[in-house]
């Protein structure tokens, strides 16, 4: 099974029990923060990860630093399973997609969008507008620019990509003329 499997498997369990028991919020700044606890501090990440490191270390190293943070109980089970499972030191994934899952839970998707040039507040209105049409959701947009593209924009929602840039345009255009 593939890291990505996993990591939206613990995700998608985690979702469903902070949803239920009203903890989003909380789990969610608390996960984030040992994400930056961990993926920070090389000589811990190195622990999580080397299988040499008895799992009662790693447990001792847990257990010592869950002391001293304090987060609420079902983040410390959390990070427990994740712990028991091998599964710790993949937190920074595993949390990618924890976000990902309450997003599209509550209606919601990232739009990555990429232009050629800074788009007006009319522009990005009418292209967000076009897009909630097309997911039938709510687009929470991130805006990047990439002079490369030359005009038009490129959108990444989830690992679909929607290309209306003006370089792939040519780039098609010039393969047909090859080819005909």
């Amino acid at each position: 099974m593939g890291n990505e499997t996993v990591a939206r498997r613990y995700a998608t369990a985690l979702a469903d029990v902070v949803v239920k028991s009203g903890e989003t919020g909380t789990v969610t700044s608390e996960v984030n923060a040992w994400v930056q606890m961990i993926t920070t501090n090389a000589e811990l990440e190195n622990v999580l990860r080397n299988p040499v490191v008895q799992h009662i270390k790693k447990e001792k190293v847990l257990e010592s630093l869950l002391e001293r943070v304090k987060p609420s109980k079902t983040t410390a089970n959390f990070l427990r399973i994740l712990l028991k499972n091998d599964r710790l030191a993949d937190i920074a994934t595993i949390n990618e997609r924890f976000l990902q899952v309450l997003e599209e839970r509550s209606g919601t998707v990232s739009a990555e969008i990429i232009s050629s040039r800074d788009l007006s507040e009319g522009e990005r209105a009418e292209l967000r507008s076009n897009l909630e049409k097309l997911t039938g959701k709510r687009i929470n947009p991130s805006w990047r620019l990439d002079p490369e593209l030359i005009g038009g924009v490129v959108t990444r929602i989830g690992s679909t990509v929607y290309d209306g840039s003006v370089k792939t345009q040519l780039q098609t255009l010039k393969e047909e003329l090859v080819n005909a």
